[in-house]
This record gives structure tokens, C-alpha cells and sequence, in this order.
């Protein structure tokens, strides 16, 4: 039955055709015609109108036929590795600007709006990017689409390294971010169209692990490179390069040489299939099939198709106009499967509000736990006197309340969380200060001096001042925060782990996954997530809120894995990466919503964000289980 495919009626047609190929130019008349040497297209059964449901039937079940006989073997596995690539610089992203906020704040003199913004701009950035590549990759190609996009992204990453202000920088990631975009929906894409029935579901599971390989390469990366403050250069006092900007300069790494790998990679036979371009097509195939077959021992084995059947169809879109807007043409390509892509969006809604908005909750109610813990060891003196005192050494986590300081001096020191309120501060003298989240309140300073301290004016709150100056303040704008209960390394250490804890998660659902089908994959995992949101009722100590993060993300991580294998199989060929960029983009704002909803509740209520999550959770669970199964299915 298979051989019908490459030697029936289509191929005599295609021989009283006399037809050749620009595979087979160059051939003479006797030239001989080896085994398995392609003949070209063969002439089309029907002119106009749409592809039959039949014929649709006939080509996807050939292309499987012809996956089958070119194996799995080393070109699926080279193919594997350059997308990881591309997949890993797509989980980089999202962790990039969470790790530099701490230091690029101090150095940018960021406030509270802009840091919120600046960690919130590569959601907005990837969700344009997912919309705009996923469509291109449908009309130029997989291969270019992504080449196009990990360019953007490593030249775009590669200038915010060096960018000195803050909106050159928020635009540099803000296109950062628009490049990489395109990685998860053509990357899931491209590699799907190179693998067989049986292989699929645990190959693109098996791809996923780059995206957590991604992010454990940013924790790694920030803990060994950002706290070595002496990595850092600077040119007068307007240019400073600190350790921060080597780590995002060694971030853009995974998508440079993505970019590199990729070039020795063929473009997507089925793409081209799609597309009239036969020829190519059949080139790619017949390279997989050597590829696999001499790795394997076996370089004396031929490809055996000769043909690939074609069915000329009109495209669905000749009828709207060739004037037709840009969005209405996307809206009626995605609308064509309107069931299945409302069902598919709620699905990735509620996961990704979800997923995302516990994930960046989790980190924010740990910093929250530890400084109220921190608070917790503050130590209070009231209506002390203290003359002729020199403080030279590190004053920390304290409240001084009513006090009178005569004739002292504060040198060469260090103030952490300091706060003082209606004291009064006469002849005093202050030198050389460094302070973090240190205020004075309701003070009075009489006669005293303050020589190269950082006790800008917004730290002296209602204070009145007489006959004090103020002299060679300290440039730049220092942090607000003190080191104890923002340490940079629990930042990374918390990510990482975090990060680490999908791998169980991607095994089992790697191994399971053309074993227990898509939708009990995908609605068996969300319903555990959901259960296991109701543990954090019970997190209250920052190792137990560790721990509930690595529970929650390894389990949620299947539920992941089966969306992504379903969304690329429930769509044809030439919709695919337009309807999963579109998805994908959906994905992202929900993640935007999510953060702003779930990051407002810390400090106030662990319920709201925990009923939140549960309830979409919950929510797809129950429509994952309305769509249609894909396991066993050939690739529309």
C-alpha cells in the first residue's frame, strides 16, 4: 500500500508528462536513472478549488509513510540539540531581568514604577514576537523565521549590556524579548515535522528540558558572575560597567550559538511541501533518510520515493480580496478552526495565569517572610544620651526614638535599616556614610556637618535643619533595602532550585506521554496542580515555601509539555506556528495578569492568590478534557 505513494498513478502521470526537476537538471537522455532518484512533481488530479478531505488524508498519512522509512536516528538528534538551543534562550529570557533588577536598579537610580515596568517589558516583548513570528514562520519558513528572530534577540541583548539609561535599556530588552518570542512556536513546530507517529509526543517532551536547562544556566551564571562587584570598569563618571551587564553580555550565549548551529540545518520539508516547492521537499527527506541510515551502518540503503503527490488547492484566503487587511487575514486563519482554538485558548489562559503568577509570587512571599523575620530582631532605644562618642563601626536594624547626640562623629560607617525619630543631633559630624533603608524622622540637626554621606534629603523626613551643610554628597542612587532579607543569592538559589525540580516532571511526562495520551497527560496534571495549591495555605517558613515551589513547579511542568505536543498536533501544516505563536501570546498576557494580580496580595493575604490560581487550574483541567485526543494521529 505504501509503495502506491511513490510509484502509482501519480508517478505515470508525472512520466507522460516528461516532466523533471531542478533536482534532476543536468541529465541527458542516457543518463541512467538510478533507484530511488526522484522524478519530480507529478501532474495534479484537480485544478481549482479546495483540498479534499481525502486528499488532505492521503498526503499527511504519505509524509508519515516517508518519516517512517527515513528513521529516527542522528538528524533528528542534531536537530534536537540546535533548537534546545534556541529553547534555552527562550527560558534565559524570562529570567534575566529578575536577576538584574537588584544591581541595575542601584545603577539606573530606579523607582518602584520603573522597576515594575522593567520586570513586566520581556512579557510584553515575547508576546509581540510570539504573534509576529508564529504567523511569518507559516509564510517564509520555519528555519528563516527563527534565524530571524534569535538575531534580534542576541543583538538586542548584546547592546542592553552596555546601554548606560534606563529607557535605552527597557527598549533594548523590550526587543529582547520581541526576537526570542518566536522561539517556542516555530521551535515546537520545526521539530515536530521531522518526527514519526510513535516518536513525537516523547521527543517534543524530551525537547522541553531545555527550557529548565535554560533557566539553571541563568541562575549559575548570576550566582558565579553578578556578586563579583570587581568585574566592573568605568570610563569618567559617565560610563560604568559593572558585573551585572557580564552576566546579561554571557545570557545572549545560548541564542548566538543557536544561531550558529541552526545555519548547518535544512528547512522543514513539510513547509515546503505546503508551499509547491517538491523539489526541496524531497531533498530534505532523502538527507534525513542518508543521514539516519549511514550513522546507523547502513550507507548502502536507498531512499525509495520517486514521487510525492500533490493536489493543487486554492488558498482559503482568495476570497476576501488581495486587499484585505493583515489582522483580518491572521483572524480568519485562525478562525478556521474556531472550536478547537477557543478551547485551546482557555486552556492556555488558565494555566499561564496561573503557573506564572504563583511562580513570581512564590519568590516575593519568601522576601516578604524574611523580612518580616529580620523585623522581628529590630532592636528600640528610647531617650538615650549619648556626647563626644566616634561610631566607626556598622550600625544595624535598630530604632532610636527621643535621643539627644552632642558632639559626635560618624565615620567611615555603614547604617542598615536605621531609623531615628524625634532626636536631636547637635555639633555632630558625618563622614564617609553608607546607608541602606536608613531614615531620619522628625529630627533636628543644629551645627553639624555632613561630608561625602549618601543622607540625601529624601532620607531626612519632616527634619529641621540649623546651621547644618551638607558637603560632597555621594553620587549615584544607593539601595532601599538591606542585605539580610534581599540577599542576591536566595534569589538565585530559589530560581534555581525551582528550575531544577521540573526535571522529574519532564521524565515522567517525557516516558508517559505516547503511553497515557495528551489529554490525560495535560488534565491529570493540572487537577494534581490544583490539589497542590492548597498546600501553600501551610507554607509559612521560607524553607517550606521553597519546598512548595519545587512540589508545584514539577508537577505543573507535565501539564505543560502535553499542551505544547497538543497544540502543534491539532493544527495542519500551514496554520501551525500562526495559531501557536497566537496562543503563545495569549500565554504572555496572562502571565502580565497574573504577576500584577498576585504580586499585589503579598503582604496582605495568602488566599486570594492561592484560590486564584486553584480555580483556573481547575478551570482548565475541565476544558482540557474537551478536546480531542491527538496520540496515534499522523501530523495533519
Amino acid at each position: 500500500v505504501a509503495d502506491s505513494y511513490y510509484r502509482g498513478d501519480s508517478q505515470a502521470a508525472n512520466d507522460d508528462e516528461g516532466g523533471h526537476s531542478d533536482s534532476t537538471e543536468g541529465h541527458d537522455e542516457d543518463d541512467e536513472i538510478y533507484e530511488g532518484e526522484y522524478q519530480g512533481i507529478p501532474r495534479a488530479d484537480s485544478g481549482k478549488g479546495s483540498l479534499r478531505r481525502k486528499d488532505q488524508e492521503e498526503l499527511a498519512q504519505q509524509y508519515e509513510t516517508i518519516l517512517q522509512e527515513c528513521g529516527h536516528g542522528k538528524f533528528q538528534w542534531s536537530l534536537y540539540f540546535v533548537l534546545g538551543l534556541a529553547l534555552m534562550a527562550d527560558g534565559v529570557e524570562i529570567f534575566v531581568v529578575g536577576f538584574v533588577l537588584p544591581s541595575a536598579e542601584k545603577d539606573m537610580c530606579l523607582s518602584e514604577p520603573n522597576k515594575s515596568m522593567l520586570g513586566l517589558i520581556v512579557y510584553f516583548g515575547m508576546m509581540v514576537g510570539a504573534f509576529l513570528w508564529g504567523a511569518l514562520a507559516d509564510r517564509i519558513g520555519r528555519r528563516q523565521s527563527l534565524l530571524i528572530s534569535l538575531s534580534i534577540n542576541s543583538i538586542f541583548s548584546f547592546f542592553s549590556s552596555f546601554v548606560q539609561g534606563y529607557s535605552t535599556f527597557l527598549f533594548c530588552r523590550l526587543l529582547s524579548g520581541v526576537g526570542i518570542g518566536g522561539s517556542i512556536p516555530i521551535v515546537f513546530s520545526y521539530y515536530s515535522e521531522f518526527l514519526s507517529q510513535e516518536k513525537r509526543g516523547e521527543h517534543l517532551s524530551w525537547l522541553c528540558m531545555f527550557w529548565m536547562i535554560g533557566g539553571i544556566y541563568a541562575s549559575a551564571m548570576a550566582w558565579a558572575i553578578i556578586p563579583h562587584y570587581g568585574w566592573s570598569f568605568q570610563m569618567g563618571s559617565a560610563y560604568q560597567f559593572h558585573s551585572w551587564r557580564v552576566f546579561v553580555l554571557v545570557c545572549a550565549f545560548p541564542s548566538v550559538a543557536a544561531i550558529a548551529a541552526l545555519n548547518a540545518m535544512p528547512e522543514s520539508p513539510r513547509f515546503y511541501l505546503e508551499n509547491g516547492k517538491h523539489d526541496e521537499g524531497w531533498m530534505v527527506l532523502k538527507q534525513v533518510h542518508d543521514t539516519n541510515m549511514r550513522a546507523k551502518g547502513y550507507p548502502e540503503r536507498v531512499f525509495s520515493v520517486t514521487t510525492i503527490k500533490t493536489v493543487k488547492q486554492m488558498d482559503e484566503l482568495v476570497d476576501v480580496g488581495t486587499d484585505t487587511p493583515a489582522w483580518q487575514r491572521y483572524r480568519l486563519k485562525i478562525m478556521k478552526y474556531k472550536r478547537t482554538t477557543f478551547m485551546l485558548m482557555a486552556v492556555w489562559f488558565s494555566m499561564s495565569f496561573s503557573y506564572y503568577g504563583l511562580t513570581v509570587w512564590f519568590p516575593d512571599m519568601i522576601k516578604y517572610i524574611q523580612k518580616q523575620e529580620y523585623e522581628s530582631r529590630t532592636k528600640t532605644f528610647t531617650k538615650e544620651r549619648v556626647e563626644h562618642v566616634t561610631f566607626n563601626f556598622t550600625l544595624e536594624n535598630q530604632v532610636h526614638r527621643q535621643g539627644y547626640y552632642f558632639n559626635d562623629k560618624f565615620l567611615n560607617l555603614k547604617m542598615k535599616s536605621m531609623v531615628f525619630e524625634d532626636s536631636v543631633f547637635e555639633e555632630c559630624y558625618f563622614e564617609d556614610i553608607t546607608s541602606t533603608h536608613t531614615f531620619f524622622r522628625n529630627c533636628t540637626f543644629i551645627a553639624s556637618l555632613f561630608y561625602n554621606t549618601d543622607l540625601f534629603k529624601y532620607r531626612l523626613v519632616n527634619c529641621k535643619l540649623v546651621n547644618s551643610t551638607f558637603l560632597h554628597n555621594k553620587e549615584g542612587c544607593m539601595l532601599d533595602f538591606s542585605d539580610d532579607f534581599n540577599n542576591a543569592y536566595m534569589i538565585y538559589f530559589v530560581n534555581f532550585l525551582g528550575t531544577l525540580a521540573v526535571l522529574p516532571g519532564n521524565i515522567v511526562s517525557a516516558l508517559l506521554m505516547d503511553k497515557i495520551g495528551r489529554l490525560r497527560m495535560l488534565a491529570g496534571s493540572s487537577v494534581i496542580s490544583c490539589v497542590s495549591c492548597f498546600f501553600l495555605m501551610f507554607g509559612n517558613t521560607e524553607s517550606g515555601m521553597i519546598a512548595l515551589l519545587c512540589l508545584f513547579g514539577g508537577i505543573s511542568i507535565a501539564s505543560w509539555n502535553a499542551l505544547d505536543v497538543i497544540t502543534v498536533e491539532l493544527y495542519p501544516s500551514d496554520k501551525r506556528t500562526t495559531a501557536f505563536g497566537f496562543l503563545n501570546a495569549l500565554c504572555k498576557l496572562a502571565a502580565v495578569l497574573g504577576i500584577s494580580i498576585f504580586q499585589s496580595f503579598v503582604g496582605i493575604t495568602k488566599a486570594v492568590p492561592i484560590l486564584f490560581a486553584a480555580g483556573a487550574l481547575a478551570a482548565g483541567s475541565f476544558l482540557a478534557t474537551k478536546l480531542p485526543e491527538t496520540r496515534g494521529q499522523v501530523l495533519q
